[in-house]
């Protein structure tokens, strides 16, 4: 009877519920889809203000936000990217120089590379103290060189917390999907995770909506034209249907 009780009474867990746009690209045969919830959402970096990290416990004392673990590279071009970046930091831009100077920047998780993880977290994050300013040595450079940081880091660092996805068919059309980093992109670890931040509405008190915060991001994974027409389907008028393409093509 208790257990029956328990169960009677436990408090629903609310389903993930997300508003998706899409649009055909019948140019490069593709289909675009796009997650207008967290578009359209307050989310905006927290790091140093809040963030609690990506350990199993609360660990915003260490400033790591989602730096812990080694970047992983996409390909051997990203890898290049870092490499030549990291030859431009600075004493001033970088804690770690000497130390990626003397044994290297890269490192390897089960046999993929990855930037090289140095007291516990990535060697090119700045840690508490430093008199350069916390965060990624990569941000600092970019802001003194006037340029932007998503062309000196890795490709899944100024990518996050968005994710591009591509499926393509036995007729080989492409489907891709633009949605918020999961817990489940992590892998297995990601569910042992104490916090993330698309999970937690410490995030989402930005001062613009995701698509105009990110629009440079969103930019460089879909391309302009894409962005552009992506924009027109989240600024229509609220509740506005849309008609089935079929109907509107009359």
């Amino acid at each position: 009877m208790q257990g029956r009780a328990l169960c009677r009474y436990r408090r629903p867990v609310p389903l993930d519920t997300h508003e998706w746009i899409s649009f055909e690209d019948d140019h490069h045969r593709r289909t675009w889809i796009f997650d207008a919830t967290f578009l359209r959402s307050k989310w905006n970096c927290i790091f140093g203000s809040g963030c609690k990290g990506v350990h199993d416990t609360d660990t915003t004392h260490l400033a790591q936000g989602c730096c812990t673990h080694g970047a992983h590279f996409v390909d051997d071009e990203d890898v290049q990217t870092v490499v030549v970046a990291s030859a431009r930091l600075k004493k001033r831009h970088w804690q770690y120089k000497k130390q990626g100077q003397r044994d290297g920047i890269l490192g390897t998780d089960d046999g993929a590379t990855t930037t090289r993880v140095v007291d516990g977290a990535c060697i090119f994050l700045n840690r508490p103290g430093f008199e350069g300013g916390i965060g990624c040595a990569f941000h600092h450079a970019a802001l003194e060189f006037g340029e932007r940081k998503m062309d000196l880091q890795p490709d899944v660092c100024w990518q996050l917390p968005l994710r591009l996805e591509d499926h393509t068919d036995e007729h080989g059309y492409v489907t891709s999907t633009l949605r918020e980093w999961k817990r489940r992109d992590w892998g297995a670890g990601g569910e042992d995770f104490h916090w993330w931040c698309t999970d937690s509405d410490d995030a989402f008190h930005g001062g613009k909506p995701v698509y105009q915060y990110l629009r440079d991001e969103i930019v460089e994974l879909v391309g302009q034209h894409v962005y552009d027409q992506m924009v027109a389907l989240l600024e229509r008028p609220k509740w506005t249907p849309l008609p089935h393409p079929a109907v509107s093509r009359r």
